[in-house]
């Protein structure tokens, strides 16, 4: 490819979005930028691509809604060849209170949106015969977490998403992965305490949190034409907490 090819990122707005987002000015990738409801948190991300002259595009949508996923595409002047799926709600609850109206909120938010955003991706994927998806799960996809089964139930169905699509999809040069995080600060962690965060900290064999820059890094390597051999993977950046 003689352009560097554009990226989109889901949720770009939230701590892990920014930090791949930085990574990604810093070397020159354009950049789609998605959010929500919080626009202003895009701010430093979008000076950081106006400093370096580096494209980039915000993008406004409610991923829950298939018809705001098709619009944002439609909005894009270049198809994104490296896809991140960022974006994510999270659950805390005892399973025996999740309502119906919860799952499919959370299925919606989770799971569904980072197949549509796959789906919309991937002709233009295919036509290059080159692209590198990368999937946002969490560690509890991998273990399950107490207190966290929804949660757990959707970023496990991402795990498996991203392996049966790699396989489909690495005949064509297009590598499918995931990155499971463990704890890291800021984000869904900011609902604990100090000290529960102290507690939680002493379980992790790093004896820290994970800091997004962490997560971004990992993230950063399986978007890059170095990354051609790896798909299918589930990596998780996690101190050693689970391994």
């Amino acid at each position: 490819m003689e352009k560097t090819p554009w990226a989109f990122i889901s949720g770009a707005s939230g701590e892990i979005g920014q930090a791949i987002g930085t990574y990604l000015a810093e070397a020159g990738v354009p950049l789609y930028l998605h959010y929500n409801r919080s626009e202003s948190k895009l701010d430093r991300l979008v000076q950081l691509c106006q400093e370096r002259n580096v494209p980039f595009c915000k993008l406004q949508a409610d991923l829950r809604d298939p018809a705001q996923i098709a619009a944002m595409f439609a909005q894009m002047p270049s198809p994104p060849l490296l896809i991140v799926n960022n974006a994510s709600a999270d659950h805390v609850g005892l399973f025996t209170d999740v309502s119906v109206e919860m799952f499919d909120e959370l299925v919606a938010m989770n799971v569904r949106s980072a197949f549509l955003v796959c789906q919309a991706a991937l002709p233009a994927m295919l036509r290059e015969r080159y692209g590198r998806i990368v999937n946002v799960s969490s560690i509890w996809g991998l273990t399950g977490g107490s207190c966290e089964v929804l949660y757990s139930l959707t970023k496990g169905a991402i795990n498996t998403f991203t392996k049966a699509l790699a396989k489909e999809m690495a005949p064509n040069g297009i590598t499918v992965n995931a990155v499971a995080p463990g704890a890291i600060a800021g984000g869904m962690m900011a609902r604990f305490s100090p000290d529960e965060v102290e507690m939680i900290a002493e379980e992790i064999p790093a004896n820290r949190l994970g800091d997004p820059r962490e997560v971004a890094a990992v993230v950063r390597f399986l978007l890059s034409a170095d990354a051609s051999y790896v798909t299918g993977q589930i990596i998780s950046p996690n101190g050693g907490w689970y391994t």
